[in-house]
């Protein structure tokens, strides 16, 4: 327990004898693995060249869940960004559409300079 707790581990082999004699024992050790992979194998039969085939089978299931869990994150990302550009776009070509800001040709200038800014934004989301 203490391994566990100081250091951080990728993937953690556990006997399944360990799992079905110790209950409270074994439930204290998933509690504290973190975020490693909690790979079951049964020592006693388990040849070492299986218990490898294991080991690599779940990391890459966590690979790619991995993978998938951050592609989902971006295009979630990307799509509520994407509704925020259009509405400073919105929001900018309406101020820009106001006859007095003619009159101050400054806040005309920034206001051009935010729009432009969010139409890059958005080429770039659309682009990702």
């Amino acid at each position: 327990m203490a391994q566990l707790r100081a250091q951080e581990y990728v993937a953690i082999l556990i006997d399944q004898a360990f799992l079905e004699a110790e209950p409270v024992e074994s439930d204290m050790v998933l509690e504290h693995i973190g975020d490693a992979i909690p790979v079951q194998v049964n020592f006693a039969i388990s040849g070492m060249d299986r218990i490898v085939r294991e080991l690599r089978a779940a990391l890459q299931r966590r690979k790619k869940d991995v993978s998938h869990a951050r592609h989902a994150a971006q295009e979630g990302l990307r799509n509520e960004l994407k509704g925020t550009v259009t509405a400073l776009l919105l929001s900018c070509e309406m101020a820009l559409c106001v006859p007095d800001l003619e009159s101050a040709p400054q806040a005309m200038t920034k206001m051009r300079t935010v729009y432009e800014l969010a139409q890059e934004v958005r080429a770039k989301l659309d682009g990702a």
